[in-house]
């Protein structure tokens, strides 16, 4: 009788079939805590046991899915991977494939972070309208950290480095603990009060529980009621807060804060030579031009002959003015002619003579005018004048 028998690989291939056919085991969430975690640099790829108070199972999670870890993984931490469950076909044994990693807990506070934040959205916190404008060149910034951490080092030194006409106000608050939003806000309340130009608020990096504090609603609202802008800077690159999206700007890292608070005065300096050099320049074309404009007008008729040019110039204007003359006094016997044509033309209708054309004779009596016959008697001389002469005239009889 023969016996049928498979391969280990086989036998490896078909549990791992059976593992990744179950849909529960497709994607599960498995709490626990970390032992013998290994950081394989080469690959980038995190090997680790997650374990509990009576059983433990093996964990592999790929660079690709590392580079989303917002903490640094380590062993005796309890933590929450999300993933699938498979067989390594090598070792045949059975492993938790983990896709994503939180502290445990995590989530809760994430549901409470997003709670938070679609509150303050909602109200307008976060518009980019509401935000201030940082001052280019401040005289002083005030720095809201740890006096104990690495940030506040970080901060004075990129600032001293970059820009050293710079004051620093410095105010010491808490940044992690129950009693840190208040330490932050008193902070906060104090520098309201100072003559500072911009605020750096913020501090390392470190888990969410860590980081907490800035995500206070409390805080946030004052923040944004600040009338000096705010820069906030918590924990690193990847690390976000309602502090983040509250403030007026955002920086990765305090480093980074410190950069965007301040110029640098090597690029300001090179920017001013730049200028200089620019206006060197523009001085020098610009007296070219009025050279070359000069020597153009030393070489023309009225510099080189000026009392000729004088001259015609004079001549010029005497013809105009006399042309204006003229025309001026044209149009005013032109005027007084067309009058005098007029009045003329009114006295001519109103003339005696025209009424004498037609028969009338005019009667005078001792030089005067005679208008009626009560003015003459029988045997007065009178003179009868005609449009064309006179006669002397008797009267001889009067009715």
């Amino acid at each position: 009788m023969s016996i049928t028998a498979v391969s280990v690989k086989q036998l490896n291939l078909y549990v791992k079939s059976l593992l990744e056919g179950d849909s529960k085991l497709a994607f599960i969430n498995v709490v626990g805590e970390i032992s013998n975690f290994k950081h394989h640099f080469a690959s980038g790829h995190l090997y680790f046991t997650l374990k509990d108070d009576s059983a433990a199972v093996k964990c592999v999670m790929f660079k690709g899915n590392t580079a989303r870890l917002r903490f640094v993984p380590k062993d005796g931490m309890k933590v929450v991977c999300s993933g699938r469950i498979s067989v390594f076909e090598r070792d045949g044994a059975y492993q938790l494939y983990a896709e994503n990693m939180a502290i445990d807990g995590e989530g809760d506070l994430m549901a409470k972070l997003e709670k938070i934040k679609e509150k303050l959205s909602a109200e307008g916190l976060f518009d980019e309208s509401r935000k201030k404008r940082i001052p280019a060149f401040p005289e002083k910034v005030a720095v809201i950290t740890s006096e104990t951490g690495a940030a506040v080092r970080d901060i004075f030194n990129v600032i001293g480095r970059r820009y050293p006409l710079c004051d620093i106000l410095f105010c010491p608050a808490t940044v992690q603990g129950e009693l840190a939003s208040t330490s932050l806000i008193s902070a906060l309340d104090t520098i309201s009060h100072t003559d500072a130009d911009v605020i750096i608020i913020g501090r390392g990096g470190g888990s969410i529980e860590d980081l907490w504090c800035f995500n206070d609603e409390t805080l946030a609202r004052k923040i944004a009621s600040m009338a000096i802008p705010v820069i906030s800077a918590v924990g690193h690159e990847t690390d976000f807060t309602i502090c983040d999206f509250v403030a007026d700007l955002r920086a990765p890292t305090p480093s980074a804060a410190a950069e965007l608070a301040v110029p640098d005065i090597k690029e300001l300096k090179l920017s001013v030579e730049g200028f200089g050099r620019r206006i060197e320049t523009g001085v020098s074309e610009m007296l070219l031009s009025y050279d070359n404009d000069l020597k153009k007008i030393t070489k023309t008729r009225a510099f080189l002959f000026p009392y000729e040019n004088i001259a015609e110039k004079r001549m010029l204007m005497l013809d105009s003015l006399s042309d204006k003359v003229k025309a001026s006094a044209l149009k005013i016997l032109t005027a007084k002619d067309a009058a005098f044509r007029e009045t003329a033309s009114r006295l001519d209708a109103l003339s005696p003579l025209k009424t004498m054309l037609r028969g009338f004779t005019v009667a005078e009596k001792g030089g005067k005018t005679v208008n009626s016959a009560e003015a003459i008697g029988v045997g007065d001389n009178i003179i009868l004048r005609f449009y064309d002469g006179k006669a002397n005239c008797t009267i001889t009889d009067k009715e």
